[in-house]
């Protein structure tokens, strides 16, 4: 059975900072709770009360500030080997924490999204009348907390990207429909979405992407204009398996693909975010491989593919119910990246295609926090075959609540030195972490970044999320789907 993390998370009396279950934002089969993710639970547990009671905090309010984050990966490190650099005076006092706090990071988030959440959520849960409150006060001139609220819930986005994290800027990203009246956030509500963040903060904090639907055919070509020209979007965002016009479509499809690369050049646009790997659902599963990009680079190296999810096909799962956990690993070799290895080979055959870049968004949250070993050799053979430069930091939020938690565990990540050994991956440095968690990003998208922190480091965003800080509110929880056992009794009601 499925439940809604949200939902599951309000009868939890303190949800941690690092999750302990992974959640589908609906393009993948959710897992059970591994064995190793209930062990971090349970060290989890036995951490933050011991250090919650040293503070005089309790867990709930222990596990929102730094030291609650520091608890999280040392319990992590506990049960999957010292991935994570964390001491742990951290979890006792708040100050050792901060001194290694990062100041003046750019994270550049490239993958973020709206969720929908009931109004029973916002008042019922304390979690919900935080952001109720946070959001009405962004929004002086509604004439109540519900009507700030109505508005596509952007509550959520504005509060747990920008309040709740050290995200600096960040791309709103959507999914395709045939028809954009029976599209959750279409692009013209992706775009009125950058408009509201941007005209609060006073700067600019949010890009927003563009949808293209190659399988429609030529009648897409006069959307593309209105996108460009009208919606001025900042890339493309499109979807290959999405079996839109009764067809899936390829990257490479002479015929129905390279007619729209030919387009987005005339328009001006360069990048094509491209989503791989995740196939559940409606999605054709062939089409979500990434095998059509190789031939689609060579032809078209004007252009930069942006692979969302890296490729990552996800984990495999026999025996549901049982939490004995089957990857597609050969061998359950964790060197072998299920769809994301294929993309590798594809560059290590093809060193002169420089215009392929990996995006991290739900690929470097599951594996991080479900099969961190699996994490470092993915960074490692990034690296290594593409080049610390061309890895984006995306994190599908809000789909699995605020990003901060990702941004700290990529902050904290460390290689292995078994693995430098071994496999001779680099150090996961400062410098390279920089890249990757915004350095990257601006550089694709154009972005000026000392005169755009100059006008963020005073915007009301800023003001607003400083002010947060001082009385830590982030929630700690996941707004998709997650799997439980037959037999749980959850309070709320669940999907089949």
């Amino acid at each position: 059975m499925w439940i809604r993390q949200c939902d599951l998370d309000a009868t939890n009396p303190a949800p941690g900072p690092i999750p302990s279950q992974i959640a589908s934002n609906e393009e993948f089969v959710p897992p059970p709770q591994s064995r190793e993710q209930k062990a971090y639970e349970e060290r989890l547990t036995e951490i933050s009360e011991q250090s919650a009671r040293r503070q005089g905090l309790d867990r709930r309010t222990f596990l929102r500030t730094g030291s609650g984050m520091a608890a999280a990966l040392l319990a992590m490190n506990d049960v999957f080997g010292p991935c994570y650099e964390v001491d742990a005076a951290e979890a006792d006092d708040p100050a050792a924490f901060e001194e290694k706090w990062p100041k003046n990071q750019f994270v550049f988030d490239v993958q973020t999204h709206h969720v929908d959440v009931a109004q029973q959520w916002y008042d019922a849960t304390p979690d919900g009348k935080v952001v109720s409150s946070f959001f009405t006060r962004l929004r002086p001139n509604a004439k109540s907390g519900k009507e700030a609220l109505d508005q596509l819930n952007r509550a959520h986005y504005v509060k747990e990207v920008f309040g709740d994290s050290d995200t600096v800027m960040a791309i709103i990203s959507g999914v395709p429909s045939r028809d954009w009246n029976k599209n959750p956030l279409p692009p013209d509500q992706m775009v009125a979405t950058r408009a509201f963040v941007n005209d609060i903060a006073g700067s600019r904090r949010l890009l927003s992407h563009g949808l293209l639907r190659p399988n429609l055919g030529k009648p897409e070509f006069a959307e593309m204009e209105r996108q460009v020209k009208e919606l001025k979007i900042d890339a493309w965002k499109m979807y290959t398996g999405a079996e839109l016009g009764e067809k899936s479509w390829f990257m490479d499809d002479e015929k129905v693909a390279y007619p729209f690369w030919e387009k987005t050049k005339q328009l001006g646009v360069k990048n094509l975010c491209v989503h791989k790997g995740l196939p559940l659902g409606a999605f054709n599963e062939k089409a979500c491989t990434p095998f059509d990009l190789e031939k689609a680079a060579k032809d078209w190296p004007d252009l930069n593919f942006i692979v969302y999810h890296s490729g990552f096909r996800g984990f495999g799962w026999v025996g549901l119910g049982t939490g004995e956990r089957v990857t597609d690993q050969k061998k359950n070799d964790p060197q072998e990246l299920p769809w994301i290895s294929d993309l590798l080979r594809i560059l290590k055959r093809n060193p002169q295609i420089k215009n392929i870049y990996f995006e991290l968004g739900s690929t470097f949250n599951m594996t991080s926090s479900f099969a961190p070993d699996m994490c470092l050799h993915m960074l490692g053979q990034m690296i290594q075959t593409a080049g610390a430069d061309h890895i984006l930091w995306g994190t599908d939020s809000i789909w699995n609540g605020s990003p901060q938690s990702q941004i700290e565990r990529m902050r904290r990540m460390k290689m292995k030195p078994e693995l430098i050994d071994k496999f001779g991956y680099p150090e996961l440095t400062d410098e390279i972490k920089n890249q990757i968690l915004g350095l990257n990003a601006a550089r694709l998208f154009g972005i000026d970044i000392p005169a755009e922190l100059k006008r963020i480091k005073t915007d009301k965003l800023t003001q607003i999320r400083d002010e947060f800080r001082r009385q830590p509110t982030r929630s700690n929880t996941q707004y998709g789907w997650v799997w439980i056992e037959d037999g749980q009794t959850p309070t709320v009601p669940v999907g089949a």
